[in-house]
């Protein structure tokens, strides 16, 4: 029998938090250019520091955004707008998120297609402009691009990032193309859809997905029509210790190191 893998991308294939987090603050002062009147280099760096730190509450590219500004909120009491920002910490924002944003999305009247139209164009723009730093904004974790260069298994990428930017990475970083239909990015529906898919299409196949963020596993979990994948949380990526203390307690995960993941698909 052989091996199917569903890959998440960031946080399992790719870290491109360093390029997300330049990419939204770009972003942040096309979108709200007079937050910025008086923000140094000092205070963008900070908010940079920060976004690696809250980066595991992100499940689409467009909440970076957001984080750029209610960190920015919370730093400069002059420009806050939100209702939340006054004595929030970091450790707030991974604690809260999924409460935090409905709220700020409402007060900043922002909605959530403007804001992955504005992410997609500044990321397209610095590719267009300087595709070499764009690039070098990311990097793929140890062992992998050999991983995926040499695998017997059969590979899809399932992912929230917009299919052009993870094929140029692939491309690009790890001298690999996969198929355009072997990648579910942005768009795709969710996915638990994706998976139902993969399983209808490959019977026969034993199931394999890797994620770095637990709260998708677990919806994988409440699906029954699921219950044939084996499911693993890559503990390099972007989750907390928090995190892999839960998913420790849950049988049907498996908490996979990175060396691990290197070899399996080897």
């Amino acid at each position: 029998m052989g091996d199917l893998y569903a890959l998440d991308f960031d946080g399992v294939i790719c870290d491109s938090c360093g390029e997300s987090s330049l990419s939204a603050l770009k972003a942040a002062k096309i979108r709200w250019p007079a937050l910025f009147n008086g923000v140094d280099s000092t205070l963008e760096n900070w908010v940079l520091d920060q976004m690696r730190i809250v980066r595991p509450v992100v499940e689409t590219g467009y909440e970076n955004l957001l984080l750029v500004r209610l960190l920015l909120e919370m730093r400069v009491p002059s420009i806050r707008k939100s209702s939340v920002a006054e004595g929030l910490t970091v450790e707030g924002i991974l604690e809260k998120w999924s409460e935090l944003k409905p709220v700020i999305m409402e007060e900043w009247g922002e909605d959530r297609d403007g804001l992955i139209d504005l992410f997609g164009k500044v990321r397209d723009e610095w590719m267009d402009q300087d595709l070499k730093t764009w690039i070098g904004a990311n990097r793929l974790y140890p062992g992998v691009p050999d991983a995926l260069k040499f695998t017997s298994s059969t590979i899809y990428v399932v992912t929230t990032k917009q299919n052009r930017f993870a094929d140029a990475l692939l491309r690009e970083l790890a001298g690999v193309t996969i198929p355009p239909e072997r990648i579910f990015g942005l768009g795709s529906g969710p996915k638990v859809e994706v998976l139902k898919q993969l399983q209808k299409k490959h019977q026969g196949l034993k199931l394999h997905f890797l994620e770095d963020r637990l709260a998708t596993l677990k919806n994988v979990i409440r699906e029954p029509e699921l219950d044939g994948w084996n499911l693993y949380l890559g503990d390099w990526g972007y989750n907390t210790q928090k995190e892999r203390d839960e998913a420790a307690r849950i049988p049907r995960i498996q908490i996979l190191q990175l060396s691990d993941f290197s070899k399996k698909l080897m």
